[in-house]
């Protein structure tokens, strides 16, 4: 299935804005992420556009968890698109980036008190306060660091999202945030709005991953309107921004079948709007959270064919140089994927093959079941739709060095990430004193 920018070149190479794969994996090597920098921002403006452009109180926050290099950051500040960061590690890169912190917003379930720290100290915009334990140490804290942070409370509204069950956050068995149905939601709103070292200014949901069903969003306007509706009555504060997360489902396959983000974004604000009117109180400034749906499609990973294991009447397994460690969605979630081979584009597909990865896991799979050109060692294969959750859950499984990551752009090539050395696995292993040659005791059993 091919993505935008992708298309067939005059000696039948897969080529990615105007770059050719098949050199792009010989100049760079395999596995390699490729990232289609015009489809990335065209994916930025589509959101902004959507839900910002006529609503200037509204913000997109790009969900940097998905993929995050100082270069994306760089990309996402020119697209005027906010950041959403999950970590301390996550915080520094946008800060190594120079990404304005007024635009910095911060989640986390168990945020520690050197990252809450670092986000006091560099005054970022926002922190997603998430549980009891959270909201009073960062009151606690930033009185000790005389600084008054503006907050939103995370609540989770009960709404649960057709997806996979690791990737649903918004239902009544979730760890994250506190529970509308038990009562908790409005008491933390209560006890929130007493505080001096913070500033209530928001709320928060997110009810999943991998949405397409529209009803999932307008179920989740319809609890939280209403849940606004109650907090006003009931404390006389006026809910001003309403963050409704992210979710919004790509097309990783055929079946999958995602509406237009304008088109969305459309029915998103009419509901809110109809519920306003309905309740009788101020619409608020939407906030939303796209991360897959900004970088998914933008991504393509590039991989060598290996060894080649043909099963009669069972399965032909294809072995490439990567696998979970720089993919672990298939293994994780069951994600499933298509793939182009890259050096014979304009080939028919005359097999069914299983891609397999290199790690010493049975279970380690990137695309069961796929038709294809005939292949043979050496081949390049190119995975599409990788942009989202690939670099940035990568693992050092086995001893292998993470890709190299790079940004295509009008026939361009740019380094973003480099790829792994044997040296970086090791520089930060330490070998005890005593177990050095000269006082190594050799052990007799």
């Amino acid at each position: 299935m091919f993505q935008k920018n992708m298309r067939i070149n005059s000696k039948g190479h897969l080529e990615i804005a105007g770059c050719d794969t098949v050199k792009i994996a010989k100049q760079y090597g395999t596995p390699l992420y490729v990232i289609d920098e015009e489809l990335l921002r065209e994916n930025c403006r589509s959101f902004y556009n959507g839900f910002k452009k006529n609503y200037p109180g509204n913000e997109v926050i790009y969900a940097s968890k998905a993929f995050m290099t100082t270069a994306i950051c760089k990309i996402i500040e020119e697209e005027n698109l906010g950041l959403d960061v999950v970590s301390g590690g996550e915080l520094y890169t946008a800060l190594k980036a120079d990404f304005p912190v007024q635009n910095i917003y911060f989640h986390g379930n168990n945020k520690s008190i050197d990252e809450l720290t670092m986000a006091l100290e560099y005054n970022i915009g926002c922190i997603i306060v998430d549980n009891w334990f959270e909201l009073n140490m960062l009151n606690e804290l930033a009185l000790k660091m005389g600084k008054k942070p503006n907050i939103y409370l995370r609540i989770s509204p009960g709404v649960e999202a057709h997806t996979h069950e690791y990737i649903k956050t918004g239902q009544i068995d979730s760890k994250f945030g506190f529970p509308l149905f038990n009562g908790d939601a409005l008491d933390a709103i209560k006890y929130a709005l007493t505080l001096d070292n913070v500033n209530l200014t928001g709320l928060h949901c997110h009810i999943g991953s991998q949405i397409f069903s529209y009803d999932s969003y307008k179920a989740e306007i319809d609890i939280m309107m209403n849940f606004l509706k109650k907090v006003k009555d009931t404390t006389g504060w006026e809910v001003e921004n309403l963050d409704l997360g992210g979710g919004f489902g790509i097309a990783y396959v055929e079946e999958d079948d995602p509406q237009p983000i304008e088109l969305i974004a459309s029915e998103i604000m009419k509901t809110v709007e109809e519920f306003s009117k309905e309740l009788n109180i101020k619409r608020p400034n939407i906030i939303v959270e796209p991360g897959r749906s900004i970088i998914g499609n933008a991504g393509t990973t590039l991989y060598t064919v290996g060894a080649i294991k043909n099963i009669p009447g069972v399965r032909k397994y294809v072995s490439v140089d990567g696998g979970m460690a720089d993919n672990i969605r298939t293994a994780l979630y069951g994600a499933k994927y298509n793939a182009i081979v890259a050096n014979k584009a304009r080939k028919i597909n005359l097999e069914k093959v299983s891609i397999a990865g290199k790690c010493c896991e049975s279970g380690d799979m990137l695309i069961w079941d796929i038709d294809l050109p005939q292949l043979e060692s050496g081949d390049i294969i190119a995975v599409t739709c990788t942009g989202a959750y690939n670099y940035s859950m990568a693992s050092n499984y086995n001893r292998l060095p993470r890709p190299a990551a790079v940004l295509l752009n009008n026939g361009e090539s740019d380094l973003i990430v480099a790829r792994e050395t044997y040296d970086d696995l090791i520089k930060n292993d330490v070998i005890p004193e005593r177990l050095l040659s000269e006082n190594k005791k050799i052990i007799n059993y």
